[in-house]
């Protein structure tokens, strides 16, 4: 009897230890001192037809959308995306972003606007989510599903989280 509770003590422990591990190989762990950002791949094309709206305050004029394909959640943890901005007579802006959620950071890679082209930023640089910024989308987005208690998790996570208004990890609301 003895020896069955300390094997299933020691599993116990084995499986508790292994979480951190796990998630600290993923690129989400802050105890990894060695972490650094994979190249961000070229901004994707996006399109305007299957946008999920961000639930942005209502002083904000101009409608704010992510495109769910362009969604992508690196081994590095950080959460890549387009955010597509519509104002109320239909010009639409759109930034290439990444988010680093275990810092609370984002990152502006591109900029597309009225040419139909995407500018790449010089030397883009990551930047406090809680910061006075002009836009407070990125905030938005991880809140809204972008991450989860500070970590980045799977693409079909995230947009299943952005379409059904809950943070990942949350049960879906029955009322």
């Amino acid at each position: 009897m003895k020896s069955n509770f300390a094997a299933m003590l020691a599993m116990s422990a084995a499986l508790a230890l292994s979480g951190p591990c796990s998630m600290a190989q993923t690129g989400n762990g802050l105890d990894n001192p060695d972490w650094t950002e994979e190249q961000a791949p070229p901004p994707p094309e996006f399109s305007k037809d299957k946008l999920i709206a961000l639930d942005m305050p209502l002083h904000v004029s101009v409608k704010v959308t992510v495109d769910p394909e362009t969604i992508l959640v690196g081994g590095d943890g950080i959460v890549r995306y387009v955010v597509v901005m519509t104002n109320a007579t239909g010009s639409t802006n759109a930034v290439y972003e990444g988010i680093r959620c275990v810092t609370n950071e984002v990152k502006t890679y591109a900029r597309w606007g009225a040419s139909g082209k995407w500018s790449l930023l010089g030397n883009p640089e990551w930047k406090d989510m809680n910061d006075n910024m002009p836009s407070h989308h990125a905030q938005v987005f991880a809140r809204q599903g972008g991450c989860q208690n500070r970590l980045a998790t799977s693409k079909q996570e995230i947009i299943a989280a952005l379409k059904s208004g809950r943070a990942p990890g949350q049960p879906i609301k029955t009322n």
